[in-house]
């Protein structure tokens, strides 16, 4: 979506489609005064809700509810908003939505104009997108709104009401306005280099960028954990067929969604479920046995399991002690991990996790690991949830979760990319603030393209295509 038309009054239904008690229909715009008359039959006062009837072009009611308006620049958008509270059917807002296009279009009975011209149904967004505009709130905010909106969890939804309220933003603001005063020394010392006071040394320009890092390193901490609350990681367990990888996807999701048997191969597709642990959410998926097969159809699953793996943040690599001992099952599991280890990144980390220790209580996970391996691996028993909790702490090991929940506010991938961005400018930037009046251009231009990528997490000069991405994944009436 471009950006769309921002003088055109919009008008949308505030509230999510189905029935429900109360339904919201909302307008947005410049002078709404005439609307206001023709659907309440007179004024309304500004921040005051009133009870009336909504009424047709014949007069009749279309339904009773709350009719209230908010004055510009004292609302959500900073533009005159007016929301008509009315029973939450599907028809009735509807009707209520076909009611106020049809009225902005009809004559005013005093000026002979129609009441208000250019009334549209709003794009998805195009509300916060409104508010960002003009100024109520920042890019970072506005998409806090539609990550409090698809929270999944309450880390998740309070993390996301911190952002809404400006914690991240005030960080941010916090380091553009520390990286504008350095940048203010390094522009004196260019633009008057014949002076004999060196405005660098002298305002320790080396220690507040050592100090501006530092800060960068603790905000960026901090929005990681945010963005891990809101994506989540996608785990997938991967091994030999019937090491109980349906058992512990089972176990973990504290649901019988995947089928178990003892018959090797009965897992063909994929099987994936959402869980969280603390508040964080992991995309857990269970995939095919890996292994050699005649059959087409197992075939197909073994390559789709491949094809999970290969996507995955984490793997775990599932084992059976019951047969770890066995030379061909070893060897078997051998081949796994150097396919794993061609076709993942070494980012990507591996736990070998052993199952059946119900059934084989006198294994040695470590041994049957490999010495090289056995500081990774996790002894447990999908059956009896012997050892799951040690897996799901170690899950969140492994997705990076650090900070208490209530300490982080909800930030997204391009906002850790971003700061990446500010990481790798101001380490540049140290480097030519190191050889000093050699380097003095490099220096300003790297602060500058610092001060650009952070510029980007509020909005401040953001490109309109980037808003349009953004905004049009909300919700309509949002």
């Amino acid at each position: 979506m471009t950006l769309a038309r921002t003088t055109d009054p919009i008008v949308a239904i505030a509230t999510a489609s189905g029935r429900g008690a109360v339904g919201i229909v909302r307008v947005s715009g410049a002078r709404l005064a005439p609307l206001i008359e023709a659907l309440c039959g007179r004024p309304l006062k500004p921040r005051e809700a009133t009870y009336l009837p909504f009424r047709d072009a014949a007069g009749e009611p279309v339904d009773h509810g709350l009719a209230i308006q908010f004055p510009s620049p004292h609302s959500f958008t900073g533009e005159d908003v007016f929301e008509l509270q009315a029973h939450g059917g599907t028809v009735v807002l509807q009707l209520l939505l076909a009611r106020c296009l049809e009225a902005a279009a009809e004559p005013d009975p005093i000026t002979g104009r129609p009441r208000l011209p250019g009334l549209r149904v709003a794009e998805p967004g195009e509300f916060s997108q409104r508010a960002f505009l003009n100024g109520k709130i920042d890019l970072a905010q506005a998409e806090a709104i539609a990550d409090l909106i698809d929270a999944s969890t309450e880390a998740a939804a309070r993390s996301a009401g911190r952002s809404l309220s400006g914690a991240f933003s005030r960080e941010i603001h916090a380091l553009r306005d520390a990286l504008i005063h350095l940048r203010m020394l390094v522009e004196a010392t260019l633009d008057f280099p014949e002076e004999e006071i060196d405005f660098l040394q002298k305002a320790d320009a080396t220690g507040q960028l050592a100090t501006l890092q530092s800060q960068l390193a603790a905000v960026q901490q901090r929005a990681k954990q945010g963005a891990l609350l809101r994506e989540g990681i996608k785990v997938v367990i991967a091994g030999q067929p019937n090491a109980g990888k349906s058992s512990l996807l089972n176990a973990l999701a504290g649901a019988e969604l995947a089928i178990v048997s003892a018959v090797a191969g009965t897992t063909r597709d994929v099987v994936s479920q959402t869980i969280q642990i603390h508040g964080v959410p992991l995309h857990v998926v269970d995939t095919a046995g890996l292994r050699e097969s005649s059959d087409e159809v197992e075939q197909i699953g073994v390559a789709r399991a491949w094809g999970q793996i290969e996507g995955a943040d984490a793997v775990l690599f599932l084992h059976d002690l019951t047969r770890a001992g066995l030379p061909d099952y070893a060897a078997a599991d051998a081949e796994i991990l150097r396919g794993l280890q061609q076709k993942l990144p070494a980012s990507v980390p591996v736990l070998d996790v052993w199952n059946k220790q119900d059934a084989a209580p006198m294994a040695d996970a470590s041994s049957a690991a490999g010495a090289d391996r056995a500081d990774r691996g996790i002894a447990l028993s999908a059956k009896t949830g012997l050892g799951i909790e040690a897996l799901r702490e170690q899950l969140l090991a492994m997705a990076g979760w650090q900070a208490v929940p209530e300490g982080v506010y909800l930030a997204r991938a391009r906002h850790v990319q971003a700061l990446s961005q500010v990481e790798i400018h101001l380490a540049l930037a140290a480097g030519h603030l190191a050889a000093q009046a050699q380097l003095l251009d490099l220096l300003a231009e790297e602060l500058r393209l610092a001060q650009n990528a952070l510029n980007e997490i509020t909005g401040e000069f953001g490109a309109d295509d980037l808003l349009g991405v953004i905004f049009s994944r909300f919700c309509i009436g949002k």
